[in-house]
């Protein structure tokens, strides 16, 4: 549902002709807002992303292929200075638009870690990010494999309330051998095999 969302707002911002670093650094904030309003907090976002944009052009020109010719560690510590972009952001941004080395770290790969007992469950974003970058090949894609293998993970299967029986981690998972008799298999495992997402 979320992603469906976003799909919309991008949608919604190329019919107005505003994909491009230009035409959003020259749109109101509000008209921003309005077009991304299906997504969640819509006017807080169309903040961020303009202080993001604001950023490009003050330091940058616009010029995105200028901004990722710094050192990345650099870009790195000025991304965190910009309003709303936290470590996870300035991460995805370095990997995913910058093709940087950096493991992006959410809540899905703190869950299923910590489940499995290699990272206590209050870990910080930088030993988790520590842990993977020293395991690890400093590949990017190697790393957004990783990272959507994760996520397909805690989003279908180690959620909340987990889906243990269903996992194929399970054998390696301490929680998921302590708590194996507590939580029911699924309707979908009930009815066939199970999707396995590693």
């Amino acid at each position: 549902m979320a992603w469906r969302n976003v799909e919309k707002a991008i949608a919604a911002l190329e019919e107005a002709g505003l994909l491009t670093p230009e035409a959003l650094y020259r749109c109101p904030t509000e008209e921003l807002g309005e077009k991304i309003r299906t997504t969640l907090y819509y006017r807080q976002k169309a903040k961020k992303i303009k202080a993001f944009l604001a950023y490009l052009f003050q330091n940058h020109g616009g010029d995105l292929d200028r901004m990722f010719r710094l050192p990345p560690d650099r870009l790195r510590r000025e991304l965190l200075e910009i309003y709303g972009i936290g470590e996870e952001t300035a991460d995805s941004i370095l990997l995913y638009a910058g093709g940087y080395p950096f493991f992006v770290v959410d809540s899905y790969t703190k869950r299923i870690f910590s489940r499995l007992g290699l990272l206590p469950e209050k870990a910080s974003y930088r030993l988790v990010q520590e842990y993977f970058q020293a395991r690890l090949p400093k590949d990017p894609k190697l790393y957004n494999e990783y990272h959507a293998q994760l996520d397909a993970l805690g989003h279908h299967i180690c959620r909340t309330r987990p889906l243990c029986p269903e996992c194929p981690l399970l054998d390696l998972c301490v929680y998921g051998q302590e708590n194996r008799e507590l939580i029911p298999i699924s309707r979908h495992r009930a009815g066939g095999s199970p999707q396995r997402p590693l």
